[in-house]
């Protein structure tokens, strides 16, 4: 069995940061891949970050690069999605998710693992 619970998420206004984490529980999630993906009201869930198992590679999706930094953290079972810059576009709720392939993929339905989600909400 495994757990995931995100953190970190709130209200702020646009061009503010926010930090969300992601901490895993029941196994370890080392060699897993980790990926952050968000749902705004109305809209299919859509990917945002991915980074392998490694750490040594990460994808973005096109709207966030520049503005988002995902990172990892062994030691504490995390992961964690730097957000800066934000818009209110960027409104979601925001989910993390484990893959146990290790590889930063895309594909929702790939992933193993989901947390509850966080709510980031971001006004103009």
């Amino acid at each position: 069995q495994g757990q995931l619970l995100e953190s970190g998420g709130g209200s702020v206004q646009a061009g503010g940061s926010l930090r969300l984490s992601c901490a895993g529980s029941g196994r370890t999630f080392s060699k897993y891949a980790w990926g952050w993906f968000r749902q705004a009201p109305g809209n299919e869930r859509e990917f945002v970050a991915a980074i392998n198992w490694a750490g040594s590679s990460t994808t973005y999706t096109d709207s966030v690069k520049g503005r988002f930094h995902i990172s990892r953290d062994d030691a504490k079972n995390s992961v964690y999605l730097q957000m800066d810059s934000l818009r209110p576009e960027d409104t979601a709720v925001y989910y993390c998710a484990a893959d146990a392939l290790g590889v930063d993929s895309t594909e929702a339905r790939g992933y193993d693992f989901w947390g509850p989600g966080t709510q980031v909400t971001v006004s103009s």
